[in-house]
């Protein structure tokens, strides 16, 4: 406690030693908690995907945030962590994801450059901005992802959806 009588200091959240992931602890024998597992319940392949995800975009265009969806359900699903991460938190990532992606061909299109609406001064597009700031949410939003799964798969697993995202915003931009 400090002189002033508040409660301040004290252990920082995040600090001390990381805890093990279920998977090193399975490998090095040690006795897990495993979460319980229900019981007989029926299968569902994957949630339906919601409007939002699918809808028409101002310019015409169609965001690729069902596919991005998609896979990424499947992934969580091959990993059988597919019910421990939130249906809400996957939907966020695949829409963000298909928003960068949409800014990038925007980009693609317009050009770095656009005109200043007041001054007609040459500026930086808004567009690349936007595509950063979508950037660091889908990397923020995956490493949740990316946690839970880490924390809960009894297997050790390779490759993520990620990896076929660049590629997805290769095709987009050759129309390919």
């Amino acid at each position: 406690m400090a002189k002033d009588g508040t409660r301040r200091g004290g252990a920082r959240p995040g600090a001390g030693r990381k805890p093990k992931v279920l998977a090193d602890k399975i490998k090095d024998g040690q006795k897990a908690q495993v979460m319980m597992q229900p019981t007989e319940l029926e299968a569902v392949d994957m949630p339906p995907i919601r409007d939002f995800l699918t809808e028409q975009q101002r310019d015409g265009t169609t965001l690729v945030s069902q596919q991005i969806y998609e896979e990424t359900y499947r992934w969580l699903q091959e990993r059988k962590c597919d019910r421990f991460v939130n249906r809400q938190l996957v939907e966020q990532y695949a829409m963000t994801v298909g928003r960068w992606i949409h800014c990038e061909q925007t980009i693609s299109k317009l050009g770095y450059i656009a005109k200043h609406p007041t001054t007609g001064a040459a500026i930086s597009s808004p567009y690349v901005k936007m595509a950063m700031d979508y950037s660091k949410q889908v990397t923020t939003i995956w490493n949740e992802i990316y946690q839970i799964v880490k924390e809960n798969c009894a297997e050790e697993f390779k490759g993520s959806p990620q990896d076929s995202t660049m590629e997805l915003l290769l095709r987009a931009r050759t129309g390919g």
